[in-house]
């Protein structure tokens, strides 16, 4: 059950995808401060976000996850061929992995606001327990983004409204493990026709909740990542350039910024453009060689922030909310809010959210990491070597019998 030296080379952490995830989830927490954390909104980010706005986090996360995920998938599937039992083993562990690293995070939160909502909410902040609650069972079937295109602009969705992305995600890992051992070689044309079809569809609020443009370039990335081609575009004269190397990936993130600002609301491409410049920043971080920024502190706390994503992204509104009812209960005359000024707000949202992702990050997601990935092992070993799995069966029977007859 030992991991091969090529899988393991695909599955260690990658410092510059975990930077891209950092600069993701800061845009994305910040976008959400307005309105969220800051109740009234705040003039001054009105205006910026109506020239550059950040919520481009969630498609360079999707981006992110079709890279990542397709490069460790798609070799192992490889592997198993047109062995039915082996493809077996291979997508049901892929599954238990990805059961572990996800959902009793998610759930947990969930479980956190439905509860705030119910018992800490007199301010409002939270919404309603009913559309928590439903909010709650949407998350936890995977649904959320469904229901969040039906919500959109027609009645109260929820706390957990940052789940629909997560549902996207996780219906994404449901299926491309299907779609590759039907397909196998002939997925990247379906990557291709996703891609393109979005390209020509008008984005309704529904088809906003699945688009998976982003996520079909990071498969086709990971999918071109083994070939002369990806060897022949390294961009190593990037290494020559020391700190000025930032000035390509900051270009990229400046246009992100523009394409998601109120000012190109209607320009009909602009969720493909976006997709696009996505996918060309996992691109640049996919080599592993600090194209992206140079080693030094700065990309050391990035990579501090990358790994913990996946919390700040649970976590970041509900700390948005907490914060806003804790300024009602402390208020003057206890019906007024205590009104902070934005930077205090700003400094105590951003150490909660630290301290509690960090907490999450050590004490739930890493244990319950390495305990999904032992589950998944075992689970592949029994499913791709049904012979030892017998021998062993038969061996424990006879053990069994043998202790029994004794007794």
């Amino acid at each position: 059950m030992s991991t091969r030296p090529e899988q393991a080379a695909h599955e260690r952490r990658n410092r510059d995808i975990e930077c891209l995830r950092a600069v993701a989830v800061i845009g994305v927490a910040f976008h959400h401060m307005q309105g969220n954390l800051f109740h009234p909104d705040l003039p001054w980010i009105g205006w910026l976000f109506q020239h550059a706005d950040f919520w481009f986090g969630v498609d360079l996360f999707l981006a992110i996850s079709g890279f990542v995920i397709a490069r460790s998938l798609l070799p192992q599937m490889a592997a198993a061929g047109t062995n039915l039992r082996a493809q077996a083993g291979t997508i049901g562990a892929f599954w238990i992995r990805r059961f572990w690293r996800l959902l009793p995070s998610a759930w947990l939160w969930l479980g956190l606001i439905l509860l705030a909502a119910v018992a800490f909410n007199r301010s409002g902040a939270f919404g309603s327990v009913h559309a928590n609650l439903m909010a709650t069972l949407a998350g936890m079937f995977h649904v959320a983004n469904f229901r969040f295109a039906d919500a959109f602009f027609h009645y109260e969705y929820g706390a957990s409204f940052v789940y629909w992305s997560l549902s996207l995600e996780e219906q994404f890992y449901l299926l491309l493990p299907l779609l590759v051992a039907v397909l196998r070689r002939r997925v990247g044309l379906l990557m291709i026709a996703l891609v393109v079809a979005q390209l020509c569809v008008f984005r309704t609020p529904l088809l906003m909740s699945i688009r998976t443009d982003a996520l079909a370039l990071g498969v086709l990335l990971a999918m071109a990542a083994s070939g002369k081609t990806y060897a022949m575009l390294d961009p190593s004269f990037l290494l020559r350039m020391q700190w000025l190397r930032a000035l390509l990936p900051c270009l990229l993130l400046a246009a992100l910024a523009a394409l998601t600002s109120a000012d190109l609301q209607d320009w009909r491409y602009r969720i493909s453009a976006i997709a696009v410049l996505s996918a060309t920043l996992v691109w640049l971080a996919s080599y592993d060689r600090h194209y992206l920024l140079p080693d030094g502190w700065c990309k050391h706390v990035l990579v501090w922030i990358g790994a913990r994503s996946y919390a700040i992204y649970l976590i970041h509104v509900p700390v948005y909310f907490l914060l806003r009812e804790l300024g009602l209960r402390l208020g003057r005359s206890g019906d007024v809010p205590l009104h902070l000024p934005a930077w205090l707000l700003f400094l105590l949202a951003t150490g909660m959210i630290a301290l509690l992702a960090d907490l999450n990050y050590r004490y739930l997601e890493q244990p319950l990491r390495q305990r999904g990935r032992h589950i998944a092992e075992r689970f592949k070993y029994r499913w791709t070597h049904p012979t030892s799995t017998a021998a062993t069966t038969m061996a424990a029977s006879a053990c069994a019998g043998v202790a029994e007859t004794r007794s």
